[in-house]
């Protein structure tokens, strides 16, 4: 058995993550695991991190059920440590091999010594965490579902969408402090 973990903040879940998970989930065979490590779970209510790991994990468990993709989900705390990263993180989402599009996760765990599988992901650029939470941040006071999909469908996918609107997620993101946050 082989576990695929496939590691990120998930603020919100997008297409460049979904990408991920459909990568690791091809690998997976019927004895296989695909784990979603939530990086950050103890972030949440903040301009970085609007959503906090019990509404990320919904999210993305309604983004698996819409895509029949089976998958344990789970949090891992920031320790700010990244020699140790790797070594933690394990504690949380298991011993495995990690699906990833991001370099510097990447060298961490082939630091040490785990098998990592590189994604390219297309639309790199439209497809950053900050640039669809600042999108939302716009939406946030609009109060029109059809104008948040339309706008949002090319980088969210419909169910994270759907859960975005129907947990009234996105109006929050109106109350944070309005500078850009990369990352």
């Amino acid at each position: 058995m082989v576990r695929y973990i496939v590691l990120g903040r998930f603020q919100p879940f997008h297409f460049g993550h979904a990408a991920l998970v459909h990568a690791a989930a091809k690998r997976c065979s019927s004895e296989d695991e695909l784990v979603i490590a939530i990086g950050s779970s103890q972030a949440g209510w903040e301009a970085r991190n609007p959503w906090d790991v019990a509404e990320r994990t919904e999210m993305i468990g309604d983004w698996c059920k819409a895509n029949n993709v089976e998958a344990t989900i789970a949090g891992v705390e920031d320790i700010n440590d990244p020699p140790r990263w790797v070594e933690h993180a394990q504690q949380h989402h298991g011993e495995g091999e990690l699906v990833t599009s991001d370099d510097p996760t990447a060298e961490l765990y082939e630091a040490a010594n785990w098998t990592v599988h590189r994604v390219q992901l297309d639309n790199r650029d439209q497809l950053e965490g900050w640039r669809v939470r600042q999108t939302i941040r716009m939406l946030s006071t609009v109060m029109d579902d059809d104008a948040t999909r339309e706008v949002l469908k090319e980088t969210v996918p419909k169910a994270v969408i759907e859960w975005l609107i129907t947990n009234d997620a996105m109006f929050r993101c109106s109350t944070f402090e309005t500078g850009v946050h990369a990352g």
